[in-house]
């Protein structure tokens, strides 16, 4: 929670607290009164901040409430065109889409969490709740498993902390049955999510990298339990993993 006397950069606290409002509607808070309570602020502050971020377009008022503006969802979209992955990835995303019908993702990590930069949806199964700039777990999906290949120092902790913040949703697998897992998936370069995350959604994921060899993204085909059998998903490997090294090799990397 952001509070009126949080320490920030001399110069910078009205911008922090003007980011914090920001942050607030997206997490859900949709009037003046849950404002407050979710930033600290005094009333009248933020009722300035809203005023102004609504007259900028970062905020819009609604039916419903205060909610993200069309300023943002200008600049999303120069900031993800902005980064060469998603305008790299897309010609080969459309064309594993096309081959296998399946629900196809590019994402890649941002901090603590998956974040997804591009979706083309299945033509056949139930529609997955992932969305562009949706943020997921990074030990319960298939892209997250691939995009943490290569920090075996945190599956531990990271395991941890995300059964820790969803214990309903707490996996039948512990610790060591996970690490055992990703070493596995590190063998193989590609990693699965085996209903992990979603009941009935299963997926086969690859990672991306960049010239110097870096981890930088992580693609996905997924699909509902009657279209992904243990059997595809064992099929799918060479397939997604190909696709994941043309997009590492657009990027300039180059495999050993």
């Amino acid at each position: 929670m952001a509070t009126e006397d949080s320490a920030a950069p001399p110069g910078t606290q009205t911008l922090a607290r003007g980011l914090a409002v920001v942050r607030a509607v997206a997490d859900g808070a949709t009037d003046l009164r849950s404002l407050v309570q979710r930033t600290g602020l005094g009333r009248s502050t933020a009722h300035r901040l809203v005023q102004l971020l609504i007259q900028e377009g970062y905020l819009r008022t609604g039916r419903d409430g205060y909610a993200l503006g069309p300023t943002l969802i200008e600049l999303g979209f120069l900031a993800l065109h902005g980064n060469p992955l998603p305008v790299v990835a897309r010609p080969v995303l459309e064309e594993l889409s096309e081959q296998l019908q399946d629900t196809v993702h590019l994402a890649v990590r941002d901090g603590a969490s998956v974040l997804y930069l591009d979706k083309l949806p299945g033509s056949r199964g139930a529609e997955m709740r992932s969305r562009i700039g949706h943020r997921m777990p990074l030990t319960r999906t298939g892209v997250g498993m691939a995009l943490l290949l290569d920090s075996p120092q945190e599956w531990e902790p990271l395991y941890q902390a995300e059964t820790a913040v969803e214990p309903g949703l707490a996996r039948a697998d512990d610790i060591k049955a996970f690490t055992a897992r990703m070493r596995e998936y590190v063998e193989s370069q590609v990693a699965m999510d085996t209903e992990d995350n979603e009941p009935g959604i299963r997926c086969v994921a690859a990672p991306i990298r960049d010239a110097a060899g870096a981890l930088v993204g992580a693609i996905s085909v997924s699909a509902t339990r009657p279209y992904m059998p243990a059997a595809r998903m064992r099929g799918l490997v060479k397939v997604v993993g190909r696709s994941a090294q043309t997009i590492s090799a657009s990027l300039g990397h180059r495999a050993l």
